[in-house]
């Protein structure tokens, strides 16, 4: 796994071993940031579920201000914070190693621009942290919530909690669903 672009450009990225994790391919991520190139620098990112943060290292490398990684496991969260300091990014990063839950309600920001959430796929976290984050108040008319999730999943569900689905874009056995909250501009 490596850096695709910007100031980390080509650094390589350490990631636990096992299964504990499934960082995402260079490819799908590529593709990811192609599609949200414009939304990025400036921002202030959140990447729920960070492993070892290849998502988030990826947005500040290309230009975000300040990214939270909230990661509770161990092994990831040291390779996260190994990979923080191979980048030189540490300064505008914040890691929350804690539930996911308690995390995201102690950021401390008036808005957030990009969420980006990748859950263990059958860790039933998808609706709680939906539903909270549709209840805080960083999360904005304007904050763009990028979910990935296997390819078969029902997001019907994120509607009722305020959600609008904008697009979805599926890869081989994965998808990423993007969301704003219902009556954002798009």
């Amino acid at each position: 796994m490596r850096v695709i672009s910007g100031t980390a450009r080509r650094l390589r990225l350490v990631t636990p071993e096992g299964d504990e994790t499934r960082p995402t391919q260079d490819r799908i991520k590529e593709t990811l940031f192609n599609m949200i190139q414009n939304e990025v620098s400036g921002a202030v990112f959140v990447d729920i579920c960070a492993g070892s943060g290849g998502i988030g290292i990826e947005a500040l490398s290309r230009g975000a201000v300040r990214a939270y990684f909230i990661e509770n496991s161990i092994r990831p969260y040291k390779c996260l914070v190994e990979n923080l300091h191979t980048t030189r990014l540490e300064d505008r990063a914040t890691v929350l190693r804690s539930d996911v839950l308690v995390a995201l309600r102690s950021i401390r920001e008036s808005a957030v621009d990009l969420i980006y959430f990748d859950p263990p796929y059958a860790s039933g976290l998808y609706e709680p942290v939906l539903a909270l984050l549709s209840a805080l108040p960083y999360v904005t008319m304007e904050t763009m919530l990028i979910v990935e999730s296997e390819d078969d999943m029902d997001f019907s569900f994120a509607e009722d909690l305020g959600f609008e689905i904008l697009r979805e874009k599926s890869y081989k056995h994965n998808k990423h669903i993007f969301l704003h909250k219902r009556g954002a501009s798009a």
